[in-house]
């Protein structure tokens, strides 16, 4: 094999030489080349062939390794071509080829990780969790819109029920596998009614929705058109924004406001209550689709039957939000909505004391002649309430997917708790400690809007103080006593609020009395002082606010005494 004479116009030439081992070498000649330093010829080495000892065969024949091979040259340089070396031993021959997993092995890997306790799974989330609780037990929660949710509804809420997936309504499921589900949340619809003490053959109940917010807004989608009118309570006088709300600029914040149009209704501004009269003339003059009642931040009664006037009046569908306050309706510690309203909508925590998510009751049945007007969007005077089709709908498939499981397991562990006398003992104890709280604020001169509270929850007006209800929630909140700010009726909105809402159910939860949230008061009018101390030093600007608050040895003395106070008291469902 001789190409050292290739025509080509390529710088390369191979040469054959023999050589007198059993190997082939290849050269590269660079002597054509321009160099001072010419490279100098370095073997390559591709493979050895195992030497066995057996003659090998050549072009059919045997060849013996005293027999001479040829050398290819490629450039001037040798190419050795040598025989593959013997493998070295290798210590762990799975490293070379694994064998396939076996089916155990396969199964046990997956448990391995799917097993695991949440302190192994996830230390870095599970330390996250842990400090959590330990806010918790050494806070004070004044905040109106949470509670404590028993043991009991805390293990359904981690159970296995949040593996099933549930679209649709019981006994109408997108899946199989819901026998089991469906006789859950059934119970939960009979509890519902029971514990509000309604007539399941004139009202029925959807406990799917995932939040309030989320139940008003099935409400209207699916009694209303887009554009379509509602009115409610204007947030800055205690109203919630899921009923409507519009920047003074103009921007909707809400989904209520950007796909239905929404007018509000005000307090009396001496007063601070609801001023009913410009209500109706309002509602004659703007004719809503939905009268809305009830409130985030109002500590007064709700006249329904006046309510009830007014929707007739102007054709109205009449919608309770009786979020902040089901517990107390359920015990019956305040009026019902339920014999005047049309539409009952709530959340499942707060008062009531259960898990997060949204409650829907709805009129069926005959309509009421005391009612006599025509209800709903389409204008229906057939005599009959066509609410529950329209809302389940809204529910489930137009706004959400599948329910929550382990939600409505909880939720029908509250609802049969709230049927209960210990129930109503522990609402009137709410009350009592609203009561007491707000007549220890009051002689320590401090105003409260309409000068007191018949429910959970009761207003601080700060302006009198000179303060803000954003540097006060601050101070409050580096004290280890959470509350929120909020608007007081007067201002131009809610980014500079001027108060602060107080709810006394989650301390009830503790196990807190009277004397202990005049303990809590003392903390709340020391926080106070705090605050104007601060502002005094430093200003306003909450920059420079909160560098007032770095290091502050008042606000250290303070926050000793609040989780010293609160470590006293039981945290439900802690097993510490």
């Amino acid at each position: 094999m001789d190409l050292s004479q290739a025509q080509s116009g390529l710088p390369l030439g191979f040469a054959k030489n023999s050589i007198a081992d059993d190997s082939i070498s290849l050269q590269i000649d660079t002597s054509f080349r321009c160099s001072s330093n010419p490279v100098r010829p370095v073997p390559l080495q591709f493979f050895e062939e195992k030497d066995d000892g057996a003659p090998r065969l050549e072009n059919g024949k045997h060849k013996d390794h005293n027999n001479e091979d040829e050398e290819i040259r490629i450039l001037g340089r040798s190419m050795c071509v040598k025989r593959q070396r013997d493998p070295k031993p290798v210590s762990n021959p799975c490293k070379l080829l694994c064998s396939e997993p076996s089916f155990d092995q396969r199964r046990a890997a997956v448990r391995s990780w799917g097993n695991q306790p949440l302190e192994e799974a996830d230390p870095e989330l599970n330390e996250f969790m842990n400090k959590e609780k330990q806010r918790q037990f050494l806070g004070i929660e004044l905040i109106a819109s949470e509670n404590f949710v028993c043991r009991a509804a805390m293990e359904a809420l981690g159970s296995h029920l949040t593996n099933k997936y549930s679209e649709g309504m019981p006994g109408a499921r997108y899946y199989t596998g819901n026998h089991f589900i469906d006789q859950i949340e059934t119970l939960c619809h009979e509890r519902a009614l029971t514990a509000f003490n309604l007539d399941s053959e004139k009202w029925g109940v959807n406990v799917q929705p995932y939040s309030c917010t989320s139940a008003n807004f099935a409400v209207y989608t699916g009694l209303l058109l887009p554009g379509d009118r509602i009115m409610g309570l204007d947030p800055p006088s205690g109203g919630h924004m899921s009923h409507g709300w519009y920047m003074p600029g103009g921007k909707k914040v809400s989904a209520a406001s950007i796909f239905f149009e929404s007018f509000p209704y005000k307090l009396n501004p001496q007063t601070g209550y609801i001023d009913y009269d410009k209500l109706e003339e309002k509602a004659l003059d703007y004719r809503p689709k939905i009268l809305i009642c009830g409130g985030s931040s109002y500590p007064r009664e709700w006249d329904y039957a006046r309510f009830r006037q007014i929707a007739d009046r102007c054709g109205a569908v009449l919608m309770c939000d009786m979020a902040q306050i089901s517990g107390l309706v359920a015990a019956k510690e305040c009026s019902s909505p339920f014999d005047y309203c049309d539409i009952v909508t709530s959340t499942t925590h707060k008062s009531l004391r259960g898990p997060r998510g949204g409650i829907i009751f709805y009129r069926r049945g005959a309509k009421s002649r005391k009612q006599g007007m025509c209800l709903g969007n389409s204008g229906d005077c057939s005599g009959q309430y066509d609410f529950e089709e329209k809302i389940n709908f809204a529910v489930f498939p137009s706004l959400q997917g599948g329910p929550h499981n382990n939600h409505i397991a909880a939720l029908a562990i509250t609802l049969k708790q709230v049927a209960t006398p210990e129930y109503k003992a522990y609402m009137q104890q709410v009350k009592k400690n609203a009561q007491a709280l707000a007549s220890a604020l009051l002689r320590r001169k401090c105003k409260l809007v309409t000068g007191g509270t018949d429910n959970h929850l009761l207003l601080w007006d700060l302006t009198t103080l000179g303060l803000t209800g954003k540097c006060y929630e601050k101070v409050c909140e580096m004290c280890h006593i959470t509350l929120n700010k909020t608007a007081i009726f007067g201002e131009n909105g809610a980014i500079s609020p001027g108060g602060v809402r107080i709810g006394t159910p989650a301390m009830t939860s503790r196990g807190c009395l009277d004397s202990d949230f005049e303990t809590m008061a003392d903390f709340l009018y020391r926080a106070a002082q705090i605050t104007s101390a601060v502002q005094r030093d430093h200003g306003k600007l909450q920059k420079e606010f909160l560098k007032g608050l770095q290091n502050n040895k008042d606000i250290i003395d303070l926050r000793n005494r609040v989780e010293a106070f609160a470590a006293q008291f039981a945290m439900p469902g802690f097993d510490d």
